[in-house]
């Protein structure tokens, strides 16, 4: 029986690592999800007159 809580503690403390590092995974991907919606919204580019092909041509 001793033997037995033995590995249920190694078992619980594996399993509470491995939700651990889920959870650092899936913040890590809002973030950067986040991130990349700020960087692909409109705010950021800047119009360039130089560079637009004007309509009369």
């Amino acid at each position: 029986m001793e033997t037995f809580k033995k590995i249920a503690k190694i078992v619980c403390i594996v399993i509470a690592i491995s939700a651990a590092i889920c959870g650092v995974v899936v913040a890590i991907k809002q973030i950067k999800a986040k991130r990349e919606a700020m960087a692909d919204s409109e705010e950021n580019y800047v119009s360039c007159s130089c560079c637009e092909i004007p309509e009369n041509q």
